[in-house]
């Protein structure tokens, strides 16, 4: 069973208000740098720099981060350990000193973040760190909270987030799945 929780409108709001929370923390956008979380993250990450442009008038570095060897949960069905993919993490300028806001679209256990932060730390020492997801569905295994959240969804370890862009998608939105009876 799939239900709609977010269509096209509510999710460009939602990622609108975490830009002017954005904004807000941070007093302005001076040193910021936008690095989202391939494959997903990314596209957020543009629209939150485009939208950004749009408030304040200047351009926001966005890079792509790449976490697939740092993660440490990738297993086949039977346990085994399994060949990450390797893709390239494109973040376009160096990270020391900037404050940089680490986007994905779905936190869950938080071990996403935590590859990704290890990531990060291999491309230099940011000022500071904080993160934006566009849905927060619970279920943390790690200490990690977003400072940024579009939606907040509590699910079931039964239930499974599915944020659709129109870059890759065809469709912009947010759906619960039930995995138990699919």
């Amino acid at each position: 069973m799939t239900k709609e929780i977010c269509d096209a409108m509510a999710m460009k709001r939602a990622l609108t208000r975490m830009t002017y929370e954005i904004i807000e923390k941070n007093k302005g956008i001076e040193g910021i740098v936008l690095v989202g979380i391939k494959t997903r993250g990314v596209y957020l990450a543009q629209r939150i720099a485009s939208r950004l442009k749009q408030l304040e008038g200047a351009d926001i570095p966005v890079g792509a981060i790449d976490i697939s060897l740092y993660r440490d949960d990738v297993s086949h069905k039977d346990g085994h350990l399994k060949e990450p993919v390797v893709n390239d993490s494109e973040l376009g300028q160096d990270i020391a000193g900037k404050h940089v806001i680490l986007v994905d679209d779905v936190l869950f256990t938080g071990r996403t973040i935590r590859a990704a932060l290890d990531a990060l730390m291999d491309q230099g020492r940011p000022k500071t760190i904080n993160l934006a997801v566009l849905v927060d569905r619970g279920h943390r295994e790690l200490p990690i909270r977003a400072d940024f959240v579009g939606k907040n969804i509590p699910t079931s370890l039964d239930e499974e987030i599915a944020v659709y862009v129109e870059e890759i998608d065809g469709k912009d939105g947010i759906e619960l799945r039930d995995t138990q009876n699919s």
